[in-house]
């Protein structure tokens, strides 16, 4: 274990910080979701007051990093400053047999199959018409262009579409690649996919049911894949950036379309949104971690966004892996 603290207290503050059971149960849930008190009180089964005692002071440590998006508060683990390492490390001892930290693993995914169950429910009801939802707040005409630019000088034998929807993706790529597959957990989505494929004549992009935390997709067999406005809905929109970047072969690029750091909490209650966009230190950070550098930044479009005045700016990070 390599812990660099920038002093000897800084490193005591931390081991205090993390050095009570119900600590060390919070860092075991929060290394797998980032989640707000309200949601940790359900796992923990302990009072909101007593909970946001343990998340000031895990703060306080930097074992913890609190931040605000529209009228939530969130909390995960840190992944960067002194105390990162030794975060990694005690979750990495916790044992997994423990029955406590098994009931609280039961709790959260019971939360987390509430979330999905929640967006299903939205990409049901609004599949025939998500390209025209889409539309009411981004141009998409120049996201599509620069997705398309950010590939233009390397060939494109497998395309991978992670949250494929409607299959638009593959629709605009498919000039371009060679075989593309989309993957949603959406049924509704996917028919509305497959007819769209197949009434234009697109034969060699497919579609499929699956999991995006789980791509059942070989490592490094892919040339390029995109996440098209699809992180936003997820509770761990980090795991599934290290899961597209495991699919990647060397020199392969993610493309990731979504909101910059936004406050219109409208968009939680109608669109089922999970997050209010994402920072470039963020997804840049998702991507270091997953093995994979940040080629290029792209800030694309504004909108009107929300009757309050507030805006919507939509980003392309394109990431790429070494070239072995």
């Amino acid at each position: 274990m390599e812990i660099e603290p920038k002093s000897l207290s800084s490193l005591l503050n931390a081991l205090r910080a993390a050095g009570e059971s119900t600590r060390l149960r919070m860092l075991a849930i929060l290394s797998r979701s980032e989640l707000t008190v309200t949601e940790l009180t359900r796992i923990l089964g302990q009072s909101q007051p007593r909970v946001s005692r343990h998340l000031k002071l895990m703060c306080e440590g930097h074992l913890l990093k609190r931040y605000r998006e529209g009228s939530w508060v969130l909390y995960r683990i840190s992944h960067s400053g002194p105390a990162a390492s030794l975060v990694s490390e005690l979750v990495r001892l916790l044992p997994d047999d423990d029955p406590e930290l098994e009931r609280d693993r039961q709790r959260l995914s019971v939360i987390r199959e509430e979330h999905a169950r929640k967006a299903a429910d939205y990409f049901q009801k609004i599949a025939t018409r998500w390209d025209s939802i889409r539309e009411l707040y981004v141009a998409e005409e120049d996201v599509e262009r620069a997705m398309l630019a950010a590939v233009e000088d390397i060939d494109i034998d497998f395309l991978l579409d992670l949250g494929t929807g409607t299959g638009r993706v593959l629709e605009i790529f498919g000039p371009r690649i060679g075989t593309g597959l989309g993957i949603d957990l959406s049924r509704e989505m996917l028919g509305v996919a497959r007819l769209k494929l197949g009434s234009a004549d697109i034969d060699h992009c497919h579609v499929r049911h699956g999991d995006i935390y789980n791509l059942g997709v070989d490592a490094a067999s892919v040339d390029v894949a995109t996440i098209h406005h699809v992180l936003h809905f997820l509770d761990d929109p980090a795991m599934v950036v290290a899961e597209a970047v495991r699919t990647l072969r060397p020199g392969g690029r993610l493309l990731i379309v979504d909101f910059a750091p936004h406050h219109i909490d409208v968009l939680r209650d109608e669109h089922a949104h999970r997050r209010l966009g994402f920072s470039d230190e963020e997804v840049n950070d998702w991507l270091r971690r997953a093995g994979a550098r940040c080629r290029a930044v792209h800030h694309l479009t504004t909108g009107s966004g929300a009757e309050n005045g507030d805006h919507l700016v939509v980003t392309l990070w394109v990431g790429e892996t070494e070239v072995a």
